[in-house]
């Protein structure tokens, strides 16, 4: 193989394994917004009940935002 063909395999290998990681942490940012939303939504729960008034809670309504998911060609 020569120097560039070489070095082409390498980027491609690079781009290949930082695709994956790239996917993994948008799956975990996933799952982490769920949580969140749902932790959100008991706390929500609770202050409509009065189990948990809303002047003592110390969370701040965070707006969540959908980041879109890039799908990628392997």
């Amino acid at each position: 193989m020569t120097e560039q063909q070489e070095h082409l395999k390498n980027l491609l290998q690079q781009f290949k394994e930082l695709s994956n990681e790239l996917t993994q942490i948008q799956n975990q940012a996933a799952v982490k917004r769920e949580l969140l939303l749902k932790v959100q939504g008991a706390i929500e729960y609770l202050q409509q009940t009065g189990v948990l008034p809303a002047e003592e809670t110390p969370v701040e309504e965070t707006p969540v935002e959908e980041t879109p998911v890039e799908e990628t060609e392997e």
